[in-house]
């Protein structure tokens, strides 16, 4: 089912509307690129509904809000929902600043969602629920050793509950939340989170995988693997080159662009709970 989706992607090749941040807009066309999707990086307001209208998935990254693109993302998420394709919201930063976290409250109750993503602070911040962010780092103790506790998933059940969208939690293992799957992603490496922009990138993969899969957790579980298994293969290479983070962050990029859905399923390690 996962590697399907992957398949797919590059059979599809799926236009994927992207209102992003300018710290990792070029990573985002890329990896879209390697993913075998097509980028679209339009933000100005008054062609966003143009560019919406021809897309098949619309992601929403609100890391370097300012009052010209904040408009556009509403405009751009009311005009994918009225054409019905999915639109995925990055709350990068949520709790971090008031601007930030009331944009994402309220794109999240004004536009219908597929998916929401972030790290653990991000989205306990959106749900109300306590928890700290420091700029756009993650912070909750069970995320970073790797646990899912049962007070994580009752949290991301009731955000699930609440928007409708899946919700994907990323950190040593990442968490998707839909109506009634829960999936545990254990790919990754942990040199991912000294590199900008990874959490941007598969927020963009999401967006690609859910524009050709009709199952919302399937999709997006399937890009938190993607994304992971580029980690750790990535990681592998950068062994042998004696690189630093610059240098991971393109291999990340090449891996994607070499994976097919028969060396997905060799080194995806997903589970149900």
């Amino acid at each position: 089912m996962f590697a399907a989706i992957i398949d797919e992607v590059r059979r599809k090749n799926p236009l994927v509307h992207c209102i992003t941040n300018y710290v990792t807009v070029n990573d985002c066309a890329n990896v879209l690129l390697a993913c075998g999707a097509s980028p679209v990086m339009a933000d100005d307001g008054g062609e966003v509904e143009d560019i919406v209208s021809i897309a098949s998935a619309l992601v929403i990254n609100i890391g370097t809000l300012n009052s010209r693109t904040i408009p556009a993302m509403f405009k751009a998420g009311k005009r994918a929902n009225q054409i019905g394709i999915p639109v995925i919201l990055d709350p990068v930063g949520a709790g971090a600043s008031s601007l930030r976290t009331s944009t994402a409250n309220d794109l999240i109750r004004e536009i219908k969602l597929a998916v929401i993503r972030g790290n653990i602070s991000e989205i306990f911040s959106i749900a109300g629920d306590s928890g700290s962010t420091r700029g756009v780092d993650a912070s909750d103790p069970d995320i970073q050793k790797g646990e899912s506790s049962d007070r994580t998933i009752s949290v991301l059940k009731e955000l699930n509950k609440r928007t409708g969208a899946v919700i994907t939690v990323t950190g040593p293992k990442d968490i998707v939340v839909g109506n009634d799957e829960v999936y545990l992603v254990s790919n990754g490496h942990p040199l991912m989170s000294k590199v900008s922009g990874t959490g941007c990138m598969l927020s963009v993969l999401t967006g690609a995988c859910c524009a050709v899969s009709p199952s919302r957790p399937a999709a997006a579980t399937a890009a938190a693997a993607l994304m992971g298994i580029a980690g750790e293969s990535a990681y592998e290479r950068l062994l042998l080159t004696g690189g630093g983070t610059l240098t991971y962050r393109t291999f990340i990029v090449d891996e994607v662009s070499n994976m097919n859905g028969e060396k997905f399923s060799e080194a995806a390690k997903i589970e149900s709970r």
